[in-house]
Formats: C-alpha cells, structure tokens, sequence
C-alpha cells in the first residue's frame, strides 16, 4: 500500500471514531461567512420549484460543469457507466449544453480494463466492515479523494449516477450560489425531524431548511462541495451506526446525509422538477434532461403495467446484474409509454455503438 493510501485510510478511520465531535463542529461552525452566493438565512430557503431562464446572451461566457459518477467495478455497474457515457459524449457539444469533463469516480482502489473508454478516477473503498453492507456509503468517501486529488478544470460539479441516461444536452441549471437538485419525494425531513436533529441542531434552523433532495443529480459549485463532501461521509457513516436513523432511513440513508450536510454548510438548492424522469412512473420526456431507469418496468402484451409482477414484456437493470444485456433489445408492445420506449432505444443504440460490447 502506498504512503498516499495509507494516509486516506487513517484518515477516515480516524473520522469514524470521532464522527459525533466532527458534526458538532459542522453543525456549529461559522460556515456561511466561507461560502460562495448569499449568505442570509432567508436567501436559501428558497420556493421548492423555481424555474430556470434558459435564455442566455450567445455572448455570455459559458459555466461548464464536470459530470462525476461513482462506481464499483460490478458487471453490473460497468455496463451502466458505459452506456451513460455513450450518452454524455452524444450531447456533450450540443446547443445549450454546459457539460465539461467526465470522471467516473472507480471506488474498487484498483483498475479495470475500461480505463481507455471511459475517464477514470480510481478511488479506494471504505475500510473493510466501515460500509456495514451498504456499498453506497462509499460514495462521499469516494467524492472526498477526488475532490482532494483530482484536477478539475471546471467550476461546478453534476453528481450523477451509472443509472442515468442523458437524453439532450444540459445547461448549467444552478444559479446566483445555489445548487440545482431533483426533488424526491420520499425525502421528507419535516416527517423524521426528532432524527435528523441528532444531525441539524435548532440553531441551525428550521426543518425546512434541508431540502428534500439525494446527492444526485445535483449541480453544485465545486469549492461548495469540497467543504460539503466531507461532512456528508461523517454524516453518512454516523446515521448507518445509529440504529434509529438507519431503521428511518434504510436504503436512502445517504440521500439524507447528503441533504443535511448542504443545509449545514449553508448551501441551498434549486429544487428543479424537469431535471430527470423515472419510469414507468414518468410517462413522457418533456423538457426533462435525464432518464433514471431505477424502477423496473413491466407490462404485458397489451401494453398494460403489470407492476410487482413479472410482465409478459419486461425491462429491469436488475437482470443484467452478471451480465450485459445484448444488443438489440426487444421493444415495448404497443401502449407502453414514450419514457419507456425511449429508455429502450437509447440502450440499444448505445449497445449497438459501443465496442466489444458484452467483453
């Protein structure tokens, strides 16, 4: 193990063991005077849907972000990652895109044989046990070694996801010291107050000040979450040693440390609605920018959603947890919403596109 390796490691051992001193200091510390944008109270808790003007002077200087997606070196993941970059290099230089670089942030601690296609970052994982069996808390550990490491060029940072298929070019939808989030509405900080006061103190603010966003899609500036990353690891790791909060939280958990630790340090979001859709929930494209295929999508010949049960016509990333899908998916029967045949598509051309697809 290298000098630099070691170093990381002992540091977030060290964090861990004392995570509840690090959010006292977080929830307490002047951190507003640091920050970027407005810096009054009633300036971040901002209306929960704003919409973004779009009409920019064709003189203006562009405000480019990096798209970061954090990934293990699973079949599973890896095939997302692929098509999501196929996807980000389709729409990179498009009209009104504001889209920079591209890392995918590789928490395995070694390479893979994909370095070549897509740019890499290779982070190292938690310590082994710290994660408790939820891969997902490497996430901020894994955003804190970029930050710390990595040369970005850009100003602001879009967290994405391997689950995420950009379907036209992205602007920068942040604006004037505020992040740009999609809302969720399973976050909900007003109904689990009592826990999250454990992480926000009063003094902090009210409620309502952490907004019901994850970490993802979340455009950001870049000193922003340099300063937040590392309290949303402490965070994390807090809440999954906590039994109540972990019981309140389950698979979300991190969602929530991520929402915390911006209203802790004073960094209020854009809840911006058309920023991705999730089918089949979502039925249409819109004006929507990304494409979240979380959910399985099931329908029968008739094009009927047979949700909770396997349908006669079936799409669920979940399959391919071994394996690549092929190329040349089937397409939805007749009836099955744009959204999801959209979906299906998109991963067809870009299977169809990439090299030695399936190696």
């Amino acid at each position: 193990m290298g000098c630099g390796d070691f170093f990381f490691t002992l540091l977030i051992t060290f964090s861990t063991t004392l995570i509840t001193y690090n959010i006292l200091i977080s929830a307490n510390a002047p951190l507003k005077q640091e920050l970027p944008g407005p810096s009054t109270r009633s300036s971040l808790i901002v209306d929960p849907i704003i919409k973004m003007p779009f009409e920019r002077s064709s003189s203006a200087k562009k405000r480019l972000f990096h798209t970061a997606v954090t990934a293990s070196d699973s079949v599973y993941n890896t095939w997302q990652c692929r098509v999501m970059y196929y996807w980000y290099m389709k729409h990179k230089d498009g009209p009104n895109s504001e889209m920079g670089g591209f890392t995918r942030i590789l928490h395995s601690g070694k390479p893979d044989k994909f370095m070549e296609e897509i740019p890499t970052f290779i982070a190292q994982p938690l310590p082994s046990g710290m994660d408790q069996g939820y891969i997902v808390l490497n996430r901020p550990w894994a955003f804190v070694q970029w930050l710390q490491k990595a040369d970005i060029k850009e100003d602001y940072i879009l967290m994405a996801e391997p689950d995420h298929i950009i379907v036209k070019p992205i602007p920068n939808l942040s604006k004037g010291g505020l992040g740009a989030a999609f809302p969720f509405f399973y976050i909900e900080p007003k109904k689990y107050e009592s826990v999250l006061r454990k992480y926000f103190p009063e003094d902090k603010g009210p409620i309502t000040t952490i907004n019901p966003i994850g970490n993802s899609p979340v455009i950001v500036g870049k000193e922003s979450l340099k300063k937040i990353a590392p309290t949303w690891m402490n965070i994390s790791l807090a809440m999954k040693k906590d039994p109540e909060t972990d019981k309140a939280f389950g698979w979300v958990l991190e969602m929530y440390a991520y929402a915390v630790s911006s209203a802790l340090h004073g960094v209020g979001n854009i809840l911006y609605k058309d920023f991705m859709i999730q089918p089949p929930w979502d039925t249409e494209i819109g004006k929507k920018f990304i494409i979240h295929y979380t959910y399985g999508c099931d329908y029968d010949m008739k094009g009927k959603l047979t949700y909770g049960k396997i349908g006669e016509w079936r799409f669920d990333k979940r399959s391919y947890d071994n394996v690549a899908p092929p190329r040349n998916l089937p397409l939805p029967p007749p009836g099955v919403p744009e959204s999801v045949v959209t979906l299906v598509k998109m991963v067809n051309e870009a299977t169809s596109n990439i090299p030695n697809w399936g190696s």
